[in-house]
């Protein structure tokens, strides 16, 4: 029997082999077509039970199914995982839209959605509500049949191609390393990272050290190691991913995913990309972005142009560097920053050994949320390296399943991100709790050393497990609302307001502990932590701001069919925000991975929106006290469980008392 179409609660994944992806994608495929099918049957008058919820219910056995399989295609993936995902992806995309371009279905829905007022319904049930119309709507349910057919085409070409963008990325990070015989040249270095390098040359069987494009190898060797060359070497390879002369190429696929997203777009009648994504967002139109970004700009960018001219000048005393390249802002951006706040990350990193951080980080959720996490070993896991916890309350209550994937492998991808296995809903009366992971890359405990992270990895690990909270305390009736199912530039206000607890002494002090002999962070650390934390702020949120204004010039623009270079238009984009020189084997959006295979199409300034959102909302814990329970009752009350039950702002409001400004973020920054 095929273990993904048995009744099971967590997945059953040490029974699953890669043969049974296929026919249980396809039969939950059959079985949610046939609860379509009984909505659309149902000869009694559509009410809001047997049509909107019924909806709502429909194709959880597909759900649960396809969850696992695209979570391991981004976790713990395989060329047969990456074939079948190109297989069922069309299948997926194709049933996406037998459901929006249904027109039984669609009659049944509008005719809810159009007596509405005479309901008496909650405010969550007006949501899922508008939210299912919009979800018809806005996919081509009013269209015409040619127009319907073509969208179908539109989007199971999309779905193709931004699953092969990310296997060429992928492709293109594994391809490369950079293997080192002479110990010369790892000076700079930190031990920990010589011993990381050496134990990936010793799994592959060769002699002394190698670097490679993840995360917790590329980024240490650009910001210590001396040798120029070698770092130059590395940056040109990260940066030419999919921008090379080779079947990894992604150029063509940039403009065909743009152009194909715009034509999808005025299909639907929008003008752009952008117009159609923002409608759905707290910032409503691609206008608002680009005057909020400029904004921003325009306080950030005096601040990074002295910045930068200062990380000129210092290179220049220092190594007689006449002209400062991308491959040595970090390099000397280190040195500096150790110059001037005397403040080393490697001095830092036995502090945060993984395990005391993981411990940290739950008593600051049992501290203001009530929470408690429970390591266990009866839950299945994809593989080895994966914890399992019971999450309950105080009250001993469970509250969720929670999976944490720490190190960097070859099937996984880089970064680090939040996802879920099951959502939360409440359905027959019984609340079904979630099933939420969160997947990093961090250095792999060594022979002689545990995992010790860096201070960058600590507040990594603080982003993530502030989605997995929004995902564990979701609580709502309807999973299509519950947890992190809010408008994109909402979602990460839970993520980006725990990061503020890393800086604060008072939680360092709970797990910041040094691993050998158990001293607790020293405190002129935590002051330099905290006066470091605005260093070179110009500079990052002109980098942030580029990305963000990269992106809505691919999505916001009339007419992308023009743009035949993928270099030139983004040299164009960056302008305005461009510091470094450029370098011309390299572009940054063939690899960029958020909008191209992620979902942050005009949505990655939400970066920086939720960065307003969670400096307000952090002023407020400040001004309270960090743990204060009034203050964490009414976020969880009002933010976290709420999921997107109604809109943002208004659950903002709601906890905050009034609407967010940028000043404390400027505040924060340094930047007024």
């Amino acid at each position: 029997m095929n273990p993904l179409l048995q009744d099971f609660n967590t997945a059953p994944f040490s029974k699953i082999s890669n043969n049974n992806y296929k026919p249980a994608i396809k039969k939950g495929i059959e079985i949610a077509k046939a609860e379509i099918d009984a909505i659309i049957q149902n000869s009694e008058t559509p009410t809001f039970k047997n049509t909107t919820v019924a909806l709502d219910f429909s194709g959880e056995k597909l759900n649960r199914i396809t969850s696992i399989f695209f979570n391991l295609n981004s976790a713990e993936t395989n060329d047969e995982i990456q074939k079948i995902a190109q297989e069922v992806s069309p299948w997926l995309s194709e049933f996406g839209n037998d459901i929006t371009l249904n027109e039984a279905l669609f009659k049944r829905v509008k005719s809810v959605f159009e007596t509405k007022e005479t309901l008496d319904l909650t405010p969550e049930q007006v949501m899922l509500l508008d939210k299912q119309y919009k979800s018809f709507a806005r996919n081509g349910a009013n269209l015409n049949e040619a127009d319907k057919t073509k969208l179908r085409e539109i989007d199971a070409k999309l779905s193709k191609l931004s699953l092969k963008f990310g296997e060429n990325v992928l492709a293109e990070t594994n391809a490369f390393e950079m293997h080192l015989t002479d110990e010369r040249d790892l000076a700079g270095l930190p031990e920990s990272e010589k011993e990381a390098a050496r134990e990936v040359a010793k799994s592959k069987e060769k002699e002394g050290w190698i670097f490679t494009l993840d995360y917790p190898s590329y980024i240490p060797f650009l910001t210590y190691a001396d040798n120029r060359a070698l770092r130059k070497k590395m940056a040109i390879a990260a940066g030419k991913k999919g921008f090379q002369d080779n079947e990894f190429n992604n150029e063509k696929i940039v403009l065909e995913i743009v152009n194909l997203r715009h034509e999808r777009a005025n299909l639907l009648s929008y003008k752009t990309h952008a117009h159609f994504v923002l409608e759905e967002r707290m910032a409503e139109t691609p206008e608002k972005v680009i005057d909020f970004s400029n904004n921003l700009l325009k306080k950030a960018k005096p601040a990074a142009l002295k910045e930068f001219e200062n990380l000129e000048n210092y290179a220049k005393k220092l190594d007689g560097i006449d002209q400062l390249q991308k491959w040595d802002g970090a390099y000397y951006s280190e040195k500096l920053k150790k110059e001037l706040f005397d403040l080393d990350q490697e001095l830092l990193k036995p502090y945060f050994k993984l395990e005391n951080v993981i411990d940290g980080v739950f008593e600051i959720a049992n501290r203001l949320f009530d929470l408690k996490f429970e390591e266990v070993s009866n839950i299945d896991k994809y593989h080895e390296d994966v914890k399992t916890y019971n999450v309950t309350d105080i009250n001993g209550n469970f509250i969720a399943v929670f999976y944490a994937d720490f190190h960097p492998r070859k099937g996984k991808r880089n970064g680090a991100w939040m996802t879920s296995y099951k959502s939360q809903q409440i359905k027959n009366g019984i609340n079904e709790r979630p099933h939420v992971s969160i997947v990093c890359n961090f250095t792999k405990p060594t022979a002689t050393k545990p995992s010790l992270l860096t201070f960058n990895e600590v507040t990594t690990l603080f982003h993530e497990f502030g989605h997995a909270l929004h995902g564990m305390l979701g609580n709502t009736t309807y999973n299509s609302l519950s947890g992190t199912s809010v408008s994109w530039d909402f979602v990460e206000l839970p993520s980006q307001v725990l990061e503020n607890w890393c800086f604060e002494k008072e939680a360092l002090e709970l797990f910041a502990k040094h691993y050998e002999t158990g001293e607790i962070i020293p405190m002129k650390y935590v002051e330099k932590i905290k006066e470091s934390a605005s260093f070179h702020e110009g500079m990052q949120t002109l980098r942030q701001l580029s990305f963000g204004l990269l992106d809505m010039q691919w999505h916001g623009g009339e007419s992308p069919q023009t743009i035949t270079s993928v270099k030139e238009f983004e040299n164009d984009a960056f302008a305005e925000t461009k510091l470094y020189p450029d370098v011309a084997e390299n572009v940054m959006s063939t690899s960029f991975s958020h909008i191209f295979q992620g979902g942050y199409s005009a949505g990655y300034y939400s970066y920086k929106w939720a960065e307003v959102l969670d400096a307000d909302a952090f002023e407020y814990f400040l001004e309270e006290g960090i743990f204060n329970k009034e203050v964490a009752t009414k976020f969880k009350d009002n933010v976290l469980s709420k999921g997107g039950t109604e809109k943002p702002m208004e659950l903002y409001k709601r906890f905050r008392g009034k609407e967010p400004k940028p000043d404390a973020l400027l505040k924060r920054a340094g930047l007024i």
